[in-house]
């Protein structure tokens, strides 16, 4: 009798119930709410579904992040596999050749123009490295949260890894990912304060036609110029054009349906349950992950801003051809920014259409966020 209580006790003591903190239930919480928010309200379900239920094995069974040299049989735990491949900027590049392959780059090429949209945007980034520093964060910590201003995921986290901050990569890939999730929600109430309604309103002219000669050389004159200045931008920037290349080429067809389809969700679903795992109480519940949360908002909503002041600039510069919402779509979150400079112009005007205007800065921002991800590497001495 005594054997079988001891063999129940030990059981019930195995359970999760008695290793949770009241950390841990917060968290449960939060990764609960998000999935909420994911699946009832559609934000961005491909990316909060995975990152919130890793969030919620994390809480729950902290093994499951359990790392080779804490293992006692040398055998690590299940995600911290995948967490590897985020440490070692795979995951982050694979997913820049998915959008490459995806994303047409035609509204770039058609309109240059859009590349000082996007470089605009960018200050986001500028001011929340120098509000990191004020808060004591060290440089090369404040170079990685500070990229959270593209409201790029795979370039935080490439940055992250790259820069040794590995620490603070749950924190910053969470706020990374979660502001392109809000898109819809943060960027609006910038744009309307910021524009009036005739502004709102312009139409822009019709793209010109881009030939696909144009759309082929694109990518590999991106390519050798970026990484000829930035060599070390060549994960990114390198694999988001092979990626492009693939679509325009035509010869490859069956590349780039897998690089857009079958890989690129297979890589999402490992980064993003990887990010999640990396949220446990334990290291996301202190000050340093408020400011980071903080800091990413700053961010994200002055490289907003400044991407719509800009596009102001060039609507006054140009003589009213140019809507300045389209400069809200510098940063880097390809397409949603696009989606909703199209629908703020649109609930000014049903038959104003500027979403393919919108996508030129919103590429260049992809290409910009890349950018300065390289400066920060080249000031820190990395190769």
């Amino acid at each position: 009798m005594e054997y079988i209580l001891n063999t129940l006790e030990n059981l019930v003591h195995q359970t999760a119930f008695f290793n949770l903190s009241i950390g841990n239930v917060a968290m449960i919480a939060v990764a609960l709410l998000l999935m909420y928010l994911a699946i009832a309200h559609d934000y961005e379900p491909l990316l909060l579904v995975p990152i919130s239920f890793g969030m919620l094995l994390v809480n729950i069974y902290p093994d499951i992040m359990l790392s080779i040299e804490e293992s006692s049989n040398g055998v690590g735990g299940l995600l911290h596999y995948f967490y590897l491949l985020d440490e070692w900027a795979i995951l982050p590049s694979l997913i820049f050749m998915g959008v490459g392959a995806m994303t047409d780059f035609g509204p770039l090429i058609a309109n240059p123009k859009s590349f000082l949209l996007g470089a605009a945007a960018q200050f986001g980034i500028y001011a929340a490295y120098l509000f990191a520093m004020l808060l004591g964060f060290g440089d090369k910590a404040a170079a990685a949260i500070s990229i959270i201003g593209g409201a790029d995921g795979p370039t935080s986290i490439f940055l992250c890894a790259k820069l040794s901050q590995t620490a603070l990569m749950g924190p910053i890939a969470v706020a990374a990912y979660s502001y392109m999730s809000l898109v819809p929600i943060i960027q609006p109430p910038i744009m309307r304060a910021l524009t009036t309604k005739e502004e709102r309103r312009i139409k822009m002219e019709q793209l010109r036609p881009v030939s696909k000669l144009e759309r082929i050389l694109f990518p590999i004159i991106v390519t050798i110029v970026v990484c000829m200045i930035l060599p070390t931008t060549a994960p990114l920037v390198g694999m988001l054009m092979l990626g492009n290349l693939f679509r325009e080429c035509g010869v490859t067809r069956q590349l780039t349906e897998t690089a857009s389809n079958a890989l690129m969700y297979i890589v999402v679903i490992l980064l993003g349950t990887s990010v999640g795992a990396t949220t446990s109480a334990e290291a996301f519940l202190n000050a340093n992950t408020l400011k980071i949360v903080a800091l990413g908002l700053i961010a994200f909503s002055f490289g907003t801003a400044t991407g719509v002041l800009f596009g102001k600039l060039m609507c006054k510069a140009t003589g009213g051809k140019v809507n300045p919402l389209i400069g809200s779509a510098g940063v880097s979150a390809v397409p949603m920014a696009a989606r909703v400079s199209q629908k703020v112009g649109a609930e000014e005007d049903a038959t104003n259409f500027l979403l393919m205007h919108a996508m030129g800065p919103n590429v260049a921002g992809v290409i910009g966020t890349a950018v300065v991800a390289g400066v920060f590497m080249a000031v820190f001495g990395i190769q």
